[in-house]
């Protein structure tokens, strides 16, 4: 039986909001028949059809379905109903390698070339069914429990049928700092070659687009100084500005730094029919998995799988510190006051912040009305039951930017300390920025 306030799809029970973007949520779920912990994808089907994005979630569909292979985020399952889609993926517990990155300042050279191995295995695989990426960064190179590497976000992901008779692809997109030259110039790239530029190193940094792309036309970069003379070489081959003359993924997996060590993965490949995928979007009425919608009459209950879900592993001491010198994209702090009055505390003292806010059931969303770096800020609050007279509430920026998000923060618990019972940051003191 679902719990108190929960939604359930099919055999799965929705808990927390793990991120969000402009077309898809990501939830925590578990598989009530298994007991295994899924993140789930919720797209909103009429949000997908006024925009237009029709194809681009049929193609993200197709590519998770083709892609199978132990360094990519596994997709179970899909299912729809009358307003949603769902697609059900492997949840991921180690977090990003941006994350990973950013904490420690750099990587041991034998760590950082154990995650490129296995990006590049992965990648190779993609390409080996058709598939390319074209979004390669490390914010969507998660790392599992294991600290084994996967990648994610296959929404800009191209397939072979998008590749005209000329061989090559015609979308420009990506992230500007990891997109290949060929792919700004719009004359037509091929695939498989602008995913290897993405695979490098992030020498390209400048506020102003037109410069940044003075510099990536160029490859003009230089390495740091502990870079060893092997990585350097290699990384000059990737970030080749001519496509041409870059290095292949054969010749990446044959150079003598990359083979240190190098364990090729083992893998099943299954054969894999794309039919089903245009039924997702039927508009018959005999849909299956219908979501069993429920109104809550209190805030969720966060329960122990909630609970390491907000946290990287099992590694429950990062539930309310913050890791010294890491923007995060959200936070949490913990209240004994009432959920509603939480709610409330919270929109009185975002109001002067220069945000509106729209309660639902126990969320909040704030708007900001200024514009900032990344176009307005947005954030959505949530409060969790974890006992009777103690609540956890959550604060995760769904758009904008992410050091905006904490200076509001910062701005924000100060005139909320009196409601707080410990925050992050008070566990960890000042954090950087």
């Amino acid at each position: 039986m679902a719990a108190v306030g929960r939604t359930r799809v099919g055999k799965y029970e929705l808990g927390r909001t793990l991120g969000e973007g402009t077309f898809a949520k990501v939830k925590f779920a578990k598989n009530l028949e298994t007991g295994e912990n899924v993140a789930i994808k919720i797209f909103d089907k009429d949000k997908i059809l006024r925009h237009k994005m029709v194809g681009q979630i049929k193609r993200e569909i197709s590519t998770m379905k083709l892609v199978r292979h132990p360094n990519v985020v596994r997709m179970y399952e899909v299912m729809a109903s009358k307003t949603k889609i769902y697609m059900v993926l492997e949840f991921i517990t180690g977090g990003e390698l941006f994350d990973r990155i950013a904490r420690n300042g750099k990587l041991k050279e034998d760590e950082a070339r154990k995650y490129f191995q296995q990006l590049i295995d992965a990648v190779d695989y993609c390409h080996s069914r058709g598939v390319f990426h074209r979004d390669l960064k490390p914010e969507n190179l998660l790392l599992d429990s294991n600290g084994v590497l996967k990648i994610s976000d296959f929404g800009l992901s191209a397939l072979p049928q998008q590749v005209r008779e000329d061989g090559l692809l015609y979308t420009t997109c990506g992230t500007p700092n990891y997109v290949a030259p060929e792919v700004v110039k719009d004359k037509g790239y091929d695939g498989a070659r602008a995913d290897i530029w993405s695979c490098g190193y992030l020498p390209f940094e400048d506020s102003n687009l037109m410069s940044l792309y003075k510099k990536i036309f160029k490859a003009d970069f230089s390495c740091p100084s502990w870079f060893s003379t092997s990585v350097k070489k290699l990384i000059k081959r990737i970030l080749d500005p001519k496509p041409q003359t870059r290095i292949t993924i054969p010749e990446i997996i044959e150079n003598e730094w990359f083979k240190k060590g190098y364990q090729p993965p083992h893998f099943e490949t299954a054969e894999v029919n794309l039919d089903d995928v245009d039924a997702i979007f039927s508009e018959s009425g005999d849909a299956t998995n219908l979501v069993v919608e429920r109104r809550d009459e209190k805030p969720v209950p966060m329960n122990a799988f909630d609970l390491i879900s907000t946290s990287q592993g099992l590694n429950l001491g990062t539930l309310f510190e913050k890791q010294m010198g890491l923007v995060k994209r959200e936070t949490r702090f913990t209240s004994k006051l009432p959920a509603n009055e939480i709610l409330s505390k919270i929109e009185e003292a975002a109001k002067p912040l220069g945000f509106e806010a729209r309660k639902q059931n126990y969320k909040l969303k704030l708007q900001g009305e200024k514009s900032g770096r990344k176009g307005h800020l947005a954030i959505a609050s949530e409060v969790f039951e974890v006992a009777p007279s103690l609540h956890v509430v959550e604060l995760r920026k769904s758009k904008g930017d992410t050091l905006e998000f904490h200076k509001f923060y910062k701005s924000l618990s100060t005139s909320l300390k009196d409601i707080m019972w410990k925050s992050q940051e008070e566990s960890s003191g000042s954090v950087k920025s």
